[in-house]
């Protein structure tokens, strides 16, 4: 897995294996097509973050910080040497806790960007839809999920494959 585009494009992540199932690169340049004129000078937020390539991904092209939530033992040790491979200690934040906890301390205004890659089999993509619909915690939120998923309305479906993103921007 590597770096697709940006400052780090071609630079190799570590990744943990076992149960973490990385985002795909098309699905990851995907995600950074939608995401684009949000990212230069932004704040992001990686959830689910595994080894961090979706954050990492945009701070290569442009974020100005990245916190990253991720309560895998395994995937914390491959995202920890993920940063420190990429020096990018000073523009990323670790947080060791549960998404779902996380998203309730966020304070407005939030992050320009949020990614999400939950377990596909799990529930919490629904429910980290509902917490957004309910109370945006970033502009733009972007969920990776299985196809055959459907998330909570009020979201633009792109479909790669097996994969999709549903894609939510907060009404200015």
């Amino acid at each position: 897995m590597r770096i697709i585009g940006g400052k780090w494009a071609g630079r190799e992540l570590t990744s943990p294996g076992g149960r973490v199932r990385p985002t795909a690169e098309p699905v990851r340049e995907e995600c950074m097509r939608i995401a684009a004129d949000a990212l230069p000078g932004a704040r992001v937020l990686d959830l689910y973050a595994g080894t961090g390539a979706l954050g990492l991904e945009a701070l290569s092209r442009g974020a100005r910080k990245a916190d990253f939530v991720e309560g895998n033992p395994e995937a914390l040790h491959a995202l920890k040497a993920n940063i420190a491979k990429l020096r990018a200690r000073d523009q990323a934040r670790i947080f060791k806790k549960t998404t779902l906890a996380f998203i309730e301390g966020i304070e407005p205004p939030g992050y320009a960007v949020a990614f999400a890659d939950p377990p596909y089999q799990s529930k919490q993509a629904s429910a980290l839809a509902d917490r957004w619909l309910a109370a945006p915690f970033s502009d733009l939120l972007i969920v990776e999920h299985a196809a055959t998923t459907v998330l909570p309305a009020g979201g633009r479906v792109h479909r790669l494959g097996d994969t999709a993103l549903t894609v939510y921007r907060r009404r200015a």
